[in-house]
């Protein structure tokens, strides 16, 4: 389950990926994209913009009817599509190179990068939302959708991302929700490459 993300390549290159408009966006290299932050993200529009990674469900209630009051950054695939806190979010999808997990007790944990094994690009399916918070202020933002995980990386973390074929990218934007939700299975075994991350520094800003 992604908790942290890298994406180093130029916008443009995401935007030619992805078939979308880069729309003057450009961000430097980024190894270490943590929840809270701002990430380039594409919507139904096929247009590149940034939005909070975390979705802020102001206003939304859980099927008891309470306010759900934490913060999202992972929606389950299972009940994405039929939770009432998620009641009229779109769909995105979140381009990466690669994400982090960690395994072992406190201070002694072991990062591992996850990355394609052919390709230099993945595509995590999303939902997103438009926050307006006091005073006006409006807030796009994104959580990405998670589903069992695959062989490659079972041994690591329970759960994955849901990753997008570039051939499903249409269906996940803009299809039926049967549709959508037929996409949310683990990726295929031996597609991703799991190994140590000693060169990133997970404290640095």
């Amino acid at each position: 389950m992604p908790g942290r993300f890298f994406l180093t390549v130029p916008v443009a290159e995401v935007a030619d990926w992805l078939g979308a408009d880069s729309d003057g966006l450009s961000q430097p290299p980024r190894k270490n994209v943590a929840p809270g932050e701002e990430i380039v993200v594409t919507d139904a529009d096929r247009r590149l913009s940034m939005m909070r990674w975390g979705i802020i469900p102001v206003g939304r209630v859980n099927v008891r009817g309470r306010p759900v009051l934490e913060t999202i950054i992972n929606a389950r695939s299972e009940t994405v599509f039929d939770k009432s806190a998620f009641e009229g979010v779109g769909r995105a999808i979140v381009p990466v190179n690669g994400w982090y997990e960690w395994t072992g007790q406190a201070r002694r944990k072991t990062a591992w990068r996850i990355r394609p094994k052919s390709g230099r690009f993945l595509a995590f399916a999303a939902i997103a939302d438009r926050w307006k918070a006091p005073g006006g202020r409006v807030v796009d933002q994104v959580a990405t959708v998670t589903c069992e995980p695959s062989g490659d990386v079972v041994d690591i973390h329970h759960r994955m991302a849901v990753i997008l074929a570039p051939e499903a990218f249409d269906i996940w934007l803009s299809g039926s929700d049967d549709d959508a939700r037929a996409l949310c299975r683990p990726w295929p075994d031996g597609s991703l490459v799991v190994e140590e991350a000693l060169d990133v520094d997970f404290n640095a800003p």
